[in-house]
């Protein structure tokens, strides 16, 4: 059985994010691949999460990460997620929008190069969520109905 993979044709695991989806270019979602989704998947999830915030903006924000993007019930049947294309029910990012937020580390903090982590979770339920919703909400929903994830991490160095 092959593994449960998200990837971008745009950047590979460990690699630099092209500037379009950052707040130096277009801030618009990076193409997604998704394949060999586990069986039995009822709904799809995705977060999207900088880990690497510095600990001035963690205690100013009050958060440990910073989420970029999170969807649920993206369909199962979904293999590909398109440039600038939210799918399934948005969440409320750390800037207070709702949908994707590229990566925009800040150039006054180390380290300058953040990482951004894309998560897709295989569900066998779907999330009963309204648009805007928190980011703990969805993690409650989904305890206990994970099948399977699979991750990409991205680099990303503001642009001075």
């Amino acid at each position: 059985m092959e593994s449960f993979t998200i990837t971008s044709p745009e950047f590979a695991e460990g690699q630099r994010i092209p500037l379009v989806y950052t707040c130096d270019g277009d801030n618009i979602n990076p193409p997604l691949n998704i394949d060999n989704t586990p069986r039995g998947t009822i709904s799809l999830a995705l977060i999207v999460e900088d880990p690497d915030i510095p600990t001035a903006v963690k205690e100013k924000m009050g958060i440990e990460v910073f989420d970029h993007w999170f969807a649920c019930n993206i369909p199962p049947s979904t293999s590909e997620i398109p440039v600038d294309t939210p799918l399934g029910t948005q969440g409320a990012n750390s800037y207070g929008g709702v949908g994707y937020t590229g990566p925009c580390p800040p150039a006054e903090h180390e380290p300058t190069e953040h990482r951004y982590i894309f998560t897709i979770y295989a569900l066998d339920t779907t999330i009963d969520l309204d648009e805007g919703y928190a980011k703990e909400a969805l993690r409650a929903e989904m305890a206990g109905h994970i099948l399977e994830t699979a991750s990409l991490t991205g680099l990303y160095e503001k642009q001075r």
